[in-house]
């Protein structure tokens, strides 16, 4: 009996778990700065969970850079990562990154990607280049990345709208 229940206790946790890690779409379906699809962009969508209680879904790095920038009063608890090929949300301060490479990033001209383990950020980087690097390299190359990237995002949106009929139709 002590271990049927032992076992349904880590199967609830399991399924609370799994739970509260993928509601963070449902929860933040769209990036506040870019309006963005979290969902879409599941593979490179962060979660921030402050020290407050509150939280903050970015679609990239680049945004959640931005947010955490923004809030400098507030303390992250908790920094979740999109994993690039499973989607699933790990603690991007024990991910893998990988800068660089052929793959575009999102929102941002130097690509930051995260995977769970070592060995599928090897395999990335022997296919599509790049190199391996910590959280803190990743948030450091986001940073310095901002004014570039911020500046080609304006010079994208702004082509877009003069495309536009009039009207924004």
């Amino acid at each position: 009996m002590k271990t049927l229940c032992f076992v349904l206790i880590l199967v609830l946790n399991f399924i609370a778990a799994a739970f509260a890690a993928g509601g963070d779409i449902e929860r933040h379906p769209s990036c506040t700065y870019c309006g963005m699809d979290r969902g879409q962009f599941a593979h490179s969508r962060v979660l921030i969970e402050y020290d407050d209680g509150t939280s903050f879904g970015a679609c990239s790095l680049h945004c959640a850079a931005l947010d955490l920038a923004n809030k400098i009063d507030k303390a992250p608890k908790t920094i979740a990562v999109g994993d690039y090929q499973t989607k699933a949300l790990i603690d991007a301060e024990k991910a893998v990154w990988v800068l660089g490479g052929k793959k575009a990033g999102v929102m941002t001209g130097n690509a930051k990607w995260a995977f769970a383990g070592k060995g599928a950020a090897e395999g990335f980087t022997k296919e599509n280049g790049g190199a391996m690097a910590t959280f803190d390299e990743a948030m450091k190359a986001a940073y310095e990345d901002m004014y570039r990237d911020t500046k080609q995002i304006r010079e994208r949106r702004k082509m877009r709208r003069s495309q536009m009929p009039k009207g924004g139709q």
